[in-house]
């Protein structure tokens, strides 16, 4: 049996339990459930700004049901945490009493900073950024650090949250223009309180279940081609525009609303107000959305291999979905050896009025890695890479970088590189999409000199003759009948895209 964790996260809007399953002695997770409970614990606080008994009993109920979960999924180990619902009530000691009485789970109350902390320890663990704010709207509270060089510099946690400022502010379902003002003037006058905030000129991240409905709204308003969320970026603009386009609606058409989720449509234009405030004081270059949250950061903290974990966020990322998914045998190194020998040629053929860079030369041997996953060169494997890579989160990759990836390491004609594009073609530069078919011919031809899988090709020197022909002289340690014939079958791909012929010679 695979060892699992659970973490519960009780917070003011929602009480959430999610349980990973260990890959690779604690090298990797895998999320197998996430059940959220939208219990509303703000709702039950009294005048003295204590969690009342009806309160208190959905929460037990709540966590009685996560127990038996727990057992169902035969969860060796998990942890119990709460955040300003429990830590800001005035019975929080009498709270934590009857629920570890009634059902023996110990809920650990997280301070300011431990709540801040691990938000931006998940942003930096899964979002290749140097710099930047991060931003984590619960419902009552939300924590703000600033990072330099991924390193924590500053970090509060502000004593409202979307559902605070909502009981606050809002009398009824969803607030007027009045109680909008009142509430962009408040958070204002919080942040500003801070000097750390103020005209860092960083993107700002967003953590939590407001900041993906904004995003999720946003590209439902966009016909955006992917369902990721996770490092979706946005413009400040449209940010706004998304904002904008819900200040009219009435609750019942929030509810109904395209990505919003229907138990957020009386918070999310507090959220929006707060988004909107920090992006411009910070003077942000842009917004970005975080799927990796609070829980995210504990399992980094408490349970990965930190060993492990040094490794590059993107490379520790690709072995992760290659363990997953790469079920052939072909030696990577050997195929992007060989794919390197094409690009030096390429980059040295004239005529062709294309730039290619390191970050080209990265992406060939990334596509090297996972180039056309399986044992065989189908196009039902040329398409399962490319519905892999584009449907799969690859933490240290923005979404135009996957697509790119996708693109390469699943090339297996014109015609299926112009079928795969079709959704994403306004991301990229004719220029782009012509390099993309280029990196992935490359990678093609490659493949096909070692298509016996016992490394038998040893060097590739190619020749450019005057006449614009290509002379490749394959130098072989054994039987290569195979490798002949598919290169044969395949350079026609490199031969249009480059306009050149391509002759080989094989030889002992």
């Amino acid at each position: 049996m695979a060892e699992r964790v659970g973490i519960i996260d009780i917070g003011s809007n929602t009480i959430r339990l999610v349980i990973y399953e260990r890959l690779n002695s604690w090298q990797y997770f895998d999320e197998i459930e996430n059940i959220k409970v939208t219990a509303r614990l703000r709702y039950y606080f009294d005048e003295n700004h204590s969690l009342n008994r009806d309160g208190i009993a959905l929460l037990i109920a709540t966590l009685e049901d996560f127990n038996q979960l727990l057992a169902h999924y035969e969860v060796n180990e998990f942890t119990c945490v709460a955040t300003a619902s429990i830590r800001q009530a005035v019975n929080k000691n009498e709270i934590l009493d009857i629920v570890e009485k009634k059902t023996h789970i110990a809920i650990k109350l997280l301070s300011e900073y431990e709540e801040a902390f691990y938000g931006y320890k998940a942003v930096i663990h899964s979002i290749p950024t140097q710099n930047g704010i991060t931003i984590d709207i619960g419902g009552g509270s939300t924590e703000v650090t600033y990072f330099e060089n991924q390193k924590l510099i500053h970090f509060h946690s502000f004593p409202f949250g979307a559902l605070s400022l909502k009981l606050q502010f809002v009398q009824g379902d969803i607030p007027t223009e009045q109680e909008i003002e009142a509430i962009r003037q408040y958070v204002k006058e919080q942040f500003q309180a801070f000097s750390w905030i103020a005209n860092k000129n960083v993107p700002v991240i967003a953590i939590g279940g407001s900041a993906r409905n904004a995003g999720q709204i946003h590209q439902r308003f966009t016909d955006y081609p992917l369902e990721e969320m996770h490092q979706y970026e946005m413009e400040i603009e449209d940010l706004i525009t998304t904002k904008e386009r819900l200040l009219p609606l009435t609750y019942m058409e929030l509810q109904k609303t395209d990505g919003l989720s229907k138990d957020r449509a009386d918070t999310i234009l507090p959220a929006f107000e707060v988004f909107d405030t920090i992006c411009h004081l910070s003077n942000a270059t842009k917004f970005i959305v975080s799927r990796r949250g609070l829980r995210d950061g504990i399992l980094y903290e408490r349970w990965l291999d930190h060993d492990h974990h040094n490794l590059p966020l993107l490379d520790a990322s690709i072995e992760k979905f290659r363990k997953h998914f790469y079920i052939g045998s072909q030696d990577e190194r050997q195929l992007i050896t060989l794919a390197t020998r094409f690009y030096e040629a390429v980059k040295n053929l004239g005529g062709l009025d294309l730039h290619f860079s390191e970050e080209d030369y990265h992406l060939l041997t990334l596509g090297g890695r996972i180039y056309n996953l399986g044992n065989r060169t189908t196009l039902e494997t040329s398409s399962n890479t490319f519905n892999l890579l584009v449907h799969r989160t690859l933490l240290g990759l923005s979404h135009r970088d996957r697509i790119k990836l996708a693109l390469v390491a699943s090339f297996k004609s014109k015609g299926t590189f112009q079928k795969y594009i079709q959704p994403f073609k306004a991301w990229f530069t004719k220029e782009e999409q012509t390099k993309l078919s280029i990196l992935g011919a490359i990678l093609k031809v490659a493949q096909c000199l070692n298509i016996s899988n016992n490394n038998t090709v040893e060097d590739v020197e190619i020749i450019q003759e005057q006449s614009g022909k290509w002379l490749l002289q394959i130098s072989c340690n054994g039987y290569y009948r195979p490798e002949e014939y598919h290169v044969e079958k395949q350079k026609k791909h490199l031969e249009k895209l480059l306009k050149v012929s391509i002759t080989t010679e094989f030889q002992l």
